[in-house]
């Protein structure tokens, strides 16, 4: 089988990630060419992970013959790329969020389709061995419907410069929090209704930081189900703190990340299952990719997900600027 040649759009750190990811398949994928806005970075990262460095996009596009590329630039640095790769027959990995509007998503979106190429967003806790543990076993009917998710996000860093300016990054919600916001539609389908709250607490005094701190989400579904999220950026410097709970009719489950979770069936003797994998959940989204272009078939997190994903996320944040429950059929 031919090996995918890959261009990477976005030198940074991210970006760096997936290289890496990249050079744990060998057989599927074949790094060409990097793309950044600045020579000295991108030619540091062609020297560090391989291929050709270019700082002009529609240069790379025309001349490296990619198969697939892998997008990796702040949501707010899009500048029609992705469509352009599609138009040009190029598979596609689009980091998340995929756009600061629905509008610029929706496009991607329709000019993936339009060109029938493969589109996957990077939502990689999909990829997680917990997570698609809970996946078949709700599948085969043993979950029962899940009737509350509760999940949080923590950190304590500024981040990179783009990460604190809403105009770039979108805030925290959109950033970082949407992760679990597309594990809430995995896991229980499209709510009905969002009420959230966000405020900048503490980094005020911050130069370029206008982003929230802190933040709440509460969706509801019309049936009584609910999924509550809380984000903040005021935890423990260094770690990274992501969990989340569900209750199902028939089994609870503990997340402590996308492969490690406590499953426990809820019958009348209860039987508790640890999930424990070591999945490498950006090397399994690019395994994926490969397979799913390879076998015509859609990959695990289409990128019509990171659309609807990305409009949830602004949903809840235009709650919480209005300080008001939004439905989410009136939503944007």
């Amino acid at each position: 089988m031919r090996r995918l040649r890959t261009g990477v759009l976005g030198p940074g750190g991210i970006g760096a990630r997936h290289a890496a990811a990249l050079a744990q398949l060998p057989d599927q994928f074949e790094l060409v060419a990097v793309c950044g806005r600045r020579a000295e970075p991108t030619e540091a990262f062609a020297a560090a992970h391989g291929g050709a460095a270019f700082t002009d996009f529609d240069r790379m596009l025309g001349e490296a013959a990619l198969d697939v590329l892998v997008v990796a630039l702040p949501p707010g640095a899009h500048a029609g790329e992705v469509e352009r790769a599609a138009a040009a027959g190029v598979h596609l990995l689009v980091e998340k969020p995929i756009a600061l509007d629905l509008e610029t998503g929706r496009r991607m979106v329709v000019a993936a389709e339009a060109a029938q190429v493969t589109a996957a967003v990077g939502f990689m806790y999909r990829h997680g061995g917990a997570v698609r543990r809970w996946q078949a076993l709700a599948e085969a009917g043993a979950t029962g419907p899940v009737g509350l998710f509760a999940g949080s996000y923590h950190c304590n860093a500024l981040h990179a410069p783009w990460w604190r300016s809403e105009a770039v990054s979108g805030g925290q919600m959109l950033e970082q929090l949407i992760h679990l916001i597309d594990l809430v539609r995995l896991f229980m389908g499209e709510p009905d209704t969002v009420y959230a709250r966000r405020a900048n607490l503490f980094h005020g005094g911050v130069a370029g930081y206008d982003i929230e701190d802190v933040s709440a989400i509460v969706f509801g579904w019309d049936d009584g189900r609910l999924a509550s999220l809380n984000a903040s950026n005021i935890a423990i410097p260094g770690r990274w703190l992501k969990e989340w709970r569900l209750m199902a009719e028939h089994m609870t489950a503990r997340f402590e990340d996308w492969n490690k979770a406590v499953l426990v069936r809820t019958g009348p003797d209860p039987q508790d299952e640890l999930v424990a994998e070591t999945t490498d959940v950006f090397v399994a989204q690019l395994a994926d990719l490969a397979e799913a272009i390879h076998e015509r078939r859609p990959p695990r997190a289409p990128l019509a997900e990171g659309e609807a994903s990305l409009r949830l996320a602004l949903a809840a944040r235009r709650s919480a600027d209005d300080r008001r429950e939004i439905r989410l059929t009136d939503a944007i």
